[in-house]
């Protein structure tokens, strides 16, 4: 997906275990990745099925992503909702894992939403703009214009998760 992309940690290991460097600003910046971080967050979820999202920021507050998980395994999704994007309305997953270490840096505009795949799992969350309650947003994980293709059943999800609109787009009717 245009603007998304996977980080993989570069690993120093030794008989301790390993070191990897998580956030380097000037190597973010290089790659053309937004370097602009204000707050973080985490997410932790007691059961296997839990599924949060999709959610976004409306502009003027989008914001970008980097997310990664720390404790269990997710499966990560992200839908671009930026109707001038060739990736428009297509969606995009990873399987990220504290044994894989990986990242997904999700720029503003892309919903994002996870569906965990193990108990006690937990998900770090790094943005660059602040959280902005009024300008908070939705898709349904199950919107039909998404065609999102979950690996397992949804067992646990918020009323607010669940009952988002079908989408429509800015502008429609």
């Amino acid at each position: 997906m245009q603007g998304a992309f996977l980080v993989e940690l570069d690993k120093v290991a030794d008989e301790r275990g390993y070191f990897a460097r998580t956030w380097c600003q000037q190597e973010f910046a290089q790659h053309g990745l937004s370097a602009k971080l204000v707050q973080c967050n985490t997410s932790f979820n007691l059961y296997e099925g839990t599924l949060r999202g999709m959610h976004y920021q409306a502009a003027p507050h989008g914001e970008d992503k980097l997310v990664r998980c720390t404790r269990g395994s997710v499966y990560d999704v992200i839908i671009d909702l930026r109707e001038d994007s060739p990736s428009f309305k297509s969606y995009h997953a990873e399987t990220l894992s504290q044994d894989n270490g990986m990242m997904l840096f999700i720029p503003q505009g892309v919903a994002h939403g996870f569906l965990t795949l193990e108990d006690d799992t937990e998900v770090f969350y790094q943005m660059s703009e602040f959280y902005v309650p009024e300008a908070g947003r939705g898709v349904r994980w199950n919107d039909p214009a998404f065609g999102v293709e979950w690996p397992s059943e949804v067992r646990v999800i918020s009323d607010r998760d669940h009952s988002y609109p079908d989408y429509l787009p800015a502008g429609a009717c």
